[in-house]
């Protein structure tokens, strides 16, 4: 066996553990949308108390950033179209999206899984 071929090999257990922990940061960029959003937000606007917001507000950035690198790592290569992207990108926008996302992700994964791309 070859390196090529060794990488072969190991390129699809990669690609599975990075879509797993892509599902995981998108239930943690979901859980910070909603906290920022349903909570500190109010908080800061109706309550006049900003600290929640500046203690949301980069967990929450940082999250989002997580989520669409590894939305890009964890879905490159797997044949998947433009919709298929932007559905899964702008589930990251609104609260409580990534969670009805990810039954979508599942499918989308045993699909794959069924024509051994994942």
């Amino acid at each position: 066996m070859t390196q090529t071929d060794t990488s072969a090999v190991a390129r699809p257990g990669l690609t599975e553990r990075l879509f797993d922990i892509f599902r995981l940061v998108a239930a943690v960029e979901g859980v910070t949308t909603i906290l920022l959003f349903l909570v500190a937000m109010p908080v800061k606007y109706f309550l006049g108390n900003p600290a929640w917001v500046q203690v949301m507000g980069p967990i929450h950035g940082y999250a989002f950033l997580a989520y669409v690198a590894l939305m890009v790592a964890a879905l490159w290569g797997r044949g998947w179209g433009a919709t298929d992207w932007l559905r899964t990108f702008l589930a990251s926008l609104f609260p409580f999206g990534t969670f009805l996302n990810d039954p979508f992700l599942k499918r989308r994964r045993a699909a794959d899984r069924a024509v051994g791309r994942g």
